[in-house]
């Protein structure tokens, strides 16, 4: 048995037992807050909306607990972001499928849905960050993030130009971020001379720098009604799940053009990826929880199997520790209660 005064091992030690315990800082709840090497508070959180252009709210059932809002009950959760310290809300449409179409002309239209969403907000005079989703997948009617060709396949630098003219035009309404997440190539740098161009320099740039063709979006297309209408998959445009080296080379191409926050999604199965960045590139680096996971452990909590708290709590400490800047999380109003009552 080794001890204290063994010096037989040629391995570095920083400490053996019985000199050391490890279990002696896990005594007690204070030692415990004072050696925690992550933490976790409201200002890590991005809580995601989705805005439907109707009077009333409406459940979505794959994400239990989450809404289609109309405008007037985004403004009313921004509002209750802020109480709670959220620092940011990222706004997605459920566009009316009477206005989709194969070229997505709806995301440019000057008084679109996320616009006027926008401008409702601004209006409300908060002191509240507003983040868009620059991708054609809302407006098109292929349920695609761009424009195809004849054989369906999504072409890349038309769609950029389409996304540079949607970026602008919601630059226009009032957002402060704009968050490209149709993993083109090059529509980094073309959307920051775009706004540069518009006059819009203080406008930031949220990249989707590694989008995974995840298995976990089913939800969010539930919620946003693309998924009936999606022809076909994203894999020739989305990253394959088994690279993780590649997700390096998209982040730094995407730093390199411009911008300015980067995003890994989906989150827990790909917290690799997150430290990864974070340890390569040293970028601010957010992940997004994205809706299978939020659905997994709502529904895990729902039927008993988990403790809803416990384990949302975990899940987005395991980003902080896995080197994330924060996380856009549908869960965001739940945690960001809890902390403020001590229960996070």
């Amino acid at each position: 048995m080794t001890g204290f005064g063994d010096t037989t091992s040629p391995e570095p030690s920083l400490g053996r037992y019985p000199a050391t315990r490890l279990r002696r800082p896990r005594r007690h709840a204070w030692s415990r807050r004072m050696v925690a090497e992550a933490s976790l508070s409201p200002s890590d959180l991005i809580w995601p909306l989705f805005v439907h252009d109707g009077d009333a709210a409406i459940d979505i059932p794959t994400m239990p607990g989450v809404q289609r809002l109309p405008i007037g009950g985004v403004v009313e959760a921004a509002r209750r972001a802020v109480d709670l310290g959220i620092p940011a809300i990222a706004l997605f449409p459920v566009t009316d499928p009477a206005l989709k179409t194969d070229d997505g002309r709806e995301a440019v239209r000057e008084d679109n849905l996320i616009c006027r969403t926008l401008s409702a907000v601004r209006d409300a005079g908060l002191d509240l960050g507003l983040i868009t989703d620059v991708a054609l997948d809302p407006y098109t009617a292929h349920g695609h993030d761009g424009l195809l060709d004849a054989d369906g396949y999504v072409v890349n630098d038309a769609t950029v130009e389409v996304l540079c003219r949607q970026a602008v035009n919601q630059a226009k309404a009032g957002c402060q971020v704009v968050a490209p997440s149709d993993m083109m190539d090059g529509r980094v740098g073309l959307i920051r001379a775009a706004l540069d161009a518009a006059r819009f320099e203080d406008v930031l740039i949220m990249s989707y720098a590694a989008k995974y063709a995840s298995a976990f979006y089913g939800p969010f297309r539930d919620a946003v009604g693309s998924s009936g209408a999606l022809r076909g998959d994203k894999r020739t445009y989305q990253m394959d799940p088994a690279n993780g080296g590649e997700a390096l080379r998209e982040v730094a191409m995407d730093v390199a053009e411009g911008a300015d926050w980067v995003i890994v999604k989906p989150g827990l199965p790909y917290l690799d990826v997150c430290a990864r960045v974070k340890a390569a590139l040293g970028v601010p680096t957010f992940a997004y929880q994205v809706s299978g996971e939020y659905a997994m452990l709502a529904m895990a909590a729902a039927a008993g199997a988990l403790d809803r708290r416990a384990a949302v709590m975990e899940s987005l400490l395991a980003f902080k520790r896995g080197g994330c800047d924060g996380v856009w999380t549908y869960f965001a109003p739940e945690a960001a209660g809890w902390l403020a009552s001590g229960e996070g």
